[in-house]
């Protein structure tokens, strides 16, 4: 994800497969770790699959249908704990229809409640009934007026916790599951989601009868993705394929500028694929949402959500996409296993987007973008907490939004640029090919990072405690240079001094 977009003026101005488990997207069998912002016990019953069956209210802004969640059979009877946040629930059933007994906790602030199903013997699934309300902070409804065209509109955002807000589910970057799922919307309106489509949308049909105000769209993710990479949007959008596995969804309004500013998508996943490993998704789909979406770039599977402020008409503010598209590496196919492990998705895909910028349009660009970057970290330091510029950041009773800043991505990468000092940037790239290799469709911890390198790093040569549990900057920490943009500085200096433009 990118939150922010501090360097996107400076920039305009400036512009004027395999045959494991893992790699077959099963979900993640190792031990899960202890997450404190997750009510869900995966490691006595761990879901594994979804399916989801949705219709979307625009008048009263909520989602209703039903949530089945699947897990490994129980020799004896358990406890289903899933994490909800704002939902209300109304009942839930066996894979047989049987009544299973349920019970919300109290309320634990932004966490939300825990959800709690009494299983019986050979139980294997449960769906829950259930219904979004207003207070859902992952539901972003939005009238016709805020989207520039004729409907409302409605887009999810999951991280780092908010997907427990518009389904019950084990709501940790820990746990990976794959999905299925089926929702209805009005028409004209077009669903997307973070998954492959199964079929087209066809009209809704009923025992009675069809009826033809509304579609079905159905979907499938046969890759084991974190909760909070689910996403779906609804709304008046329109396609242009860029090449076979490439499309821009954007308004009827929007989607000519916006594949034209994108147009070189397709080599930018090329690009990715040669310097650290095959694409393992399938399709890279780019959605420009409107106005309203707060952040930069989400990172959704197959499906990057994206601001339409970055549609500059020049291409001058593609490095976005660089950034979300190095996440179906670092973040995506390898994800943070607890949210105290956040720099390991955005320090390497910050990283990786930098590299991926220097192959498409040359180093001197990715090394104005790293500066302009330095530079943004270092004004930030004196606005941060201590803890918050740890690498490793101490979450203990605070919410993981607390930990985000542009340390974990920033700083992150730094620790990459300071390994490719020290062993090369050949040897690094073996490593972090190899790192994506072993945790391909993972959940990962520093300490598994740390537990990697200990075995590669030259001895001495990198001071792991210093990078990944200190707080601030290194002091071997590489310093970029950008030779752009100390023209630009001496022309800002000349000008101040009272010269005439040159």
């Amino acid at each position: 994800m990118q939150r922010v977009l501090s360097s996107l003026l400076v920039l305009s101005l400036l512009a004027c497969g395999g045959s494991s488990e893992s790699e077959s997207g099963a979900a993640d069998a190792r031990e899960p770790v202890n997450d404190e912002h997750s009510f869900a016990r995966p490691d006595e019953v761990r879901v594994k699959h979804m399916r989801l069956n949705l219709e979307v209210d625009f008048e009263n802004r909520v989602l209703h249908g039903t949530n089945g969640l699947l897990f490994d059979a129980l020799e004896a009877p358990g406890e289903l704990v899933l994490d909800t946040h704002a939902l209300k629930i109304d009942k839930v059933l066996s894979w047989k229809g049987q009544a299973r007994e349920w019970a919300l906790g109290e309320p634990q602030g932004r966490l939300g409640r825990q959800l709690t199903v009494q299983l019986l013997k050979g139980d294997m699934e449960v769906t829950v009934h259930y219904r979004t309300t207003p207070e859902g902070e992952a539901l972003q409804f939005l009238e016709p007026a805020m989207t520039g065209g004729d409907h409302p509109y409605l887009f999810t955002q999951g991280q780092a916790i908010l997907t427990r807000s518009w389904m019950p589910c084990q709501d940790s970057p820990g746990v990976r599951v794959t999905y299925d799922a089926y929702v209805i919307a009005p028409k004209p309106l077009t669903v997307l989601m973070s998954a492959g489509k199964r079929h087209a949308p066809t009209d809704l049909r009923h025992d009675d009868g069809v009826d033809d105000t509304k579609r079905v769209f159905s979907f499938y993710m046969e890759q084991a993705i974190p909760t909070y990479l689910i996403a779906m949007a609804i709304g008046e959008i329109d396609e242009r394929a860029i090449s076979q596995r490439c499309s821009i969804f954007a308004s009827p309004a929007l989607v000519e500028a916006a594949a034209a500013e994108f147009v070189d998508v397709e080599h930018m996943v090329q690009a990715a694929e040669g310097l650290f490993g095959a694409y393992r998704w399938g399709r890279y789909d780019i959605l420009i949402l409107p106005p309203a979406f707060p952040y930069g770039g989400m990172e959704n599977p197959t499906l990057t959500f994206l601001t339409p402020t970055v549609i500059a008409g020049d291409r001058s503010l593609v490095s976005i996409v660089a950034h979300e598209l190095a996440h179906s590496w670092s973040g995506n196919l390898v994800t943070n296993a607890t949210w105290r492990d956040f720099w390991l998705n955005e320090g390497f895909t910050t990283y990786f987007e930098r590299r991926i910028m220097e192959v498409l349009y040359g180093a001197d660009r990715a090394n104005m973008e790293m500066l302009l970057d330095w530079n943004s970290l270092h004004a930030s330091l004196g606005e941060l907490e201590a803890y918050q510029t740890v690498l490793h950041v101490n979450l203990e009773g605070r919410h993981p939004d607390d930990g985000f800043s542009g340390v974990p991505y920033n700083k992150g990468a730094l620790f990459l640029h300071r390994l490719e000092e020290v062993v090369g940037r050949e040897t690094l790239d073996v490593w972090l090919t190899t790192w994506f290799d072993k945790y391909a469709f993972q959940s990962a911890t520093t300490a598994d990072l740390v537990a990697f390198l200990k075995g590669r790093l030259p001895e001495g040569k990198v001071d792991l405690e210093d990078w990944l549990e200190d707080v601030g900057i290194p002091s071997d920490a590489p310093k970029p240079t950008s030779d752009a943009l100390t023209v630009v500085e001496a022309e800002v200096a000349r000008l101040a001094a009272g010269a005439a433009p040159g």
